[in-house]
């Protein structure tokens, strides 16, 4: 299997700097990263929103072993949200966190992550928009969707994401669709033991079906994931059998991913939102995603050779 190699090569200082120096990884990187600091990526982001997408901003960051590095994260977030407060792009440009980068993982760490992303989410408040949950492996989840409903009292805006591989993930999307949270959908890329995820793709891609159902049914906002074509056309008929308006619902993409589809769906109508990453750490974001889904790597080969 790759993806326990990739996860390795991630924690080594050698292949860091080997791939780090090759002038090819650069052309891929600034691909799917949109800059390493708030001034690369300010006309990134009016240049998106000029074309119809909306934003979730990712300030990228792996190996969170301090908390003094969790803060830097948490400052990280305001500076960005600081930026955008003149740009009045209100939920057009929101933010998607990882509660390990906000030190999640360290002694204390869920009250440690809870007292540093609240301040990111009520200073995206005042200026208009939000802040969504990202999932990471399964071990997280009982303190992320704590730490989610805990934010929501006072930000009920406060969005999550849920995985479809795992097995609990139908039970979580029937409470949250309950009460109208929400909800980003995506298929999950960590790797999982067969115990509490679905390994097969075609069980992952039919339980996809299934808790997208159910999110389109219920009374919160679904957000759909995924850069599948099947799944992209399988999300707006679920839409339409749930009489759901093109504003209720939305479709998220990875930034440098199927631009023309981007651009195709926000011109039908449709809110498009762009899962755009920056930040000086892109190695660890590269290699996790890659870890995630080997599969990806034949995808990054062929980036090489084109810009389309």
């Amino acid at each position: 299997m790759l993806g326990p190699v990739i996860l390795a090569a991630s924690r080594s200082d050698r292949m860091r700097r080997l791939v780090s120096a090759a002038p090819v990884t650069k052309q891929v990187v600034d691909r799917f990263i949109a800059g390493e600091g708030v001034d690369d990526v300010v006309p990134v982001i009016r240049e998106l929103t000029g074309q119809g997408l909306e934003l979730t901003m990712d300030v990228v960051g792996e190996d969170i072993t301090t908390p003094a590095q969790a803060a830097a994260a948490r400052d990280a977030y305001l500076e960005l949200i600081d930026r955008l407060k003149p740009l009045e792009l209100g939920t057009s440009a929101e933010m998607s966190v990882k509660l390990s980068m906000f030190g999640q993982a360290l002694g204390g760490g869920h009250e440690l992550a809870l007292a540093n992303v609240r301040p990111v989410v009520e200073a995206a408040a005042e200026i208009g928009t939000t802040v969504t949950l990202d999932a990471e492996d399964h071990t997280t989840l009982d303190s992320m969707f704590a730490i989610h409903e805990e934010l929501r009292q006072d930000f009920p805006q406060t969005g999550c994401v849920i995985q479809a591989y795992l097995f609990r993930t139908e039970a979580d999307a029937r409470r949250l669709a309950a009460n109208g949270s929400r909800v980003r959908l995506v298929k999950g890329a960590y790797k999982e033991p067969g115990s509490v995820a679905y390994l097969d793709k075609n069980e992952i891609d039919r339980a996809y079906v299934r808790i997208l159902r159910t999110l389109m049914e219920g009374e919160g906002y679904p957000m759909i994931g995924s850069h599948d074509p099947r799944l992209i056309a399988i999300g707006q008929e679920l839409a339409h059998r749930a009489g759901r308006k093109l504003d209720e619902y939305e479709f998220q993409m990875l930034y440098g991913i199927r631009t023309e589809e981007h651009l195709r769906l926000a011109a039908e109508g449709h809110r498009m939102r762009v899962y755009t990453a920056y930040g000086t750490d892109w190695y660890g974001y590269f290699m996790r995603r890659l870890a995630e889904k080997p599969a990806n790597l034949r995808f990054f080969a062929r980036s090489m050779l084109t810009k389309g």
